[in-house]
């Protein structure tokens, strides 16, 4: 029945019009699943980094930094539409900072290194289908961010598959839940089959910085690019610290069969040791997914497996329709972007700040961001206010109320509440803020009783 399932999947993606290196990656993942491959790395299997390197450690070397921009390229993944907080428009678009959106910001970052260091630094959109054409037409409003390489390139689809038989979905009351994006590690064929990376390669761009579009702490770093180039550095993942807020998120580590750096996702973890995978104390460092590539390399990774980049498959599993948990279940396959630091020989992590590391995932990520505990400079970089010494506060919202973007800007009609002088915010029941509102310290609020609990203009909590 597999053999089947494949080549229905396959027909259906050429139908679609979808590129043969895509098939081709697909099916070659579709193998490893119907021989029985979880994409599971035991914590037997893995050791612990050793010494790594820090940015703060790293020279600084205006002429060679210069010379390096000269051949760089910023990447941004920005397929996603933000579904988690109720969005059905790139997440991207979504007002984040004095009236900024994410894509605002970063054209604004990207036009400052220009006009600092007189370096033509393109800024490549990876785009889904879904988010092409509203993200170029946000980007249209910056004239100036235009390059000698196209503004962006299109991410594959590939279908779901029945966890019954491996057959291709079908879901007649929405055919567009059939298919399902095949995770951020389609960044490596997508470069290929659209064009993109010949195309930087023939303009004479060597070395890529990639990042997500919800991270506005990813800023291209002329003195970790110069020393990628200077190093010949063909891969490198930049780590900061696991806190709290990580235990989930994939962490960098070793694989013990042959010493190569590897990523292991939550996804990739037995549940046996999962209780391990959360231990900060062991695997002390996190994937910010902030990633630098030599392009060069990557083009002979893509030659040496016709088109199709080695990454350890992450069998993902839903239903075909994931806000229906009665619908059947389906396998989606994925793959990671920053396990491509175990394909490339040599690769390396450097250790980071948390500053670069600052991504909107949630409602209460976007609370704090958008308030004053963050602030925005000149350069439109958004780093933690100058009075903040402890790090971002800790929000932690009711999710009934304010998970939802609709819901949560209902609640906060007048702006966000001062956050800069607190250190955690907890929110239980529908509260709903006034304008000026003030959080200091250590604050919880609850709603008792009938009907939303309504916060005055210029109320101080106090805690």
């Amino acid at each position: 029945m597999s053999d089947e399932g494949l080549r229905a999947a396959e027909e259906k993606m050429r139908r679609e019009g979808l590129p043969e290196p895509a098939v081709a990656t697909f099916g070659h993942y579709y193998r490893q699943l119907e021989q029985g491959a979880t994409g599971m790395l035991p914590d037997a299997e893995l050791d612990t980094l050793g010494d790594v390197p820090a940015l703060d450690d790293l020279p600084s070397d205006p002429e060679a930094e210069r010379a390096a921009l000269e051949h760089a390229v910023v990447i941004k993944l920005n397929g996603g539409l933000g579904t988690s907080m109720g969005m059905t428009a790139a997440k991207s678009l979504l007002p984040v900072k004095d009236g900024n959106t994410f894509l605002d910001v970063i054209a604004r970052q990207v036009l400052a290194l220009r006009e600092r260091h007189g370096v033509r630094l393109p800024l490549v959109l990876m785009n889904s289908f879904r988010t092409h054409d509203d993200s170029l037409e946000a980007l249209a409003r910056h004239p100036d961010i235009e390059s000698d390489v196209p503004p962006d390139f299109v991410q594959h689809k590939e279908p779901k598959l029945f966890a019954e038989d491996l057959t291709p979905a079908e879901w007649e009351p929405d055919p567009s839940l059939e298919w399902c994006p095949p995770g951020h590690g389609d960044l490596y064929p997508a470069l290929l089959t659209s064009g993109m990376l010949d195309t930087l390669l023939e303009r004479g761009y060597t070395h890529a910085f990639v990042s997500n579009s919800d991270n506005l702490g990813a800023v291209l770093d002329p003195r970790i690019l110069a020393w990628v180039a200077g190093e010949e550095i063909p891969f490198l993942m930049e780590v900061c610290e696991k806190t709290e807020a990580d235990r989930k998120g994939g962490h960098p580590a070793v694989r013990n069969s042959d010493g190569r750096l590897i990523l292991r996702e939550t996804a990739q973890t037995p549940d046996e040791d999962l209780a391990a995978f959360q231990d900060l104390a062991k695997w002390r460092f996190v994937n910010s997914n902030n990633l630098w590539m030599d392009l060069r390399r990557l083009r002979e990774v893509l030659e040496a497996g016709d088109g199709v980049v080695e990454l350890p498959l992450i069998v993902n599993r839903k239903t075909v329709d994931p806000g229906d948990a009665s619908t059947p279940e389906v396998i989606q396959i994925e793959t990671a972007m920053g396990a491509g630091i175990a394909v490339f020989e040599g690769a390396r992590c450097l250790h980071v700040p948390r500053s670069r590391f600052a991504p909107v995932k949630t409602t209460n990520d976007l609370l704090v961001v958008r308030s004053d505990a963050y602030v925005m400079t000149d350069d439109a970089r958004v780093v933690l206010a100058p009075e903040r010494t402890s790090g971002p506060p800790y929000t932690d919202l009711d999710s009934a109320h304010f998970k939802l973007i609709r819901d949560f800007d209902a609640h906060l009609p007048e702006g966000p509440p001062s956050l800069v002088e607190a250190e955690r915010l907890v929110v239980r029941g529908d509260v709903v803020f006034g304008s000026g509102v003030v959080v200091r310290g250590d604050v919880e609020v609850a709603q008792e009783g009938d009907g939303p609990l309504r916060l005055e203009d210029g109320t101080v909590l106090e805690g």
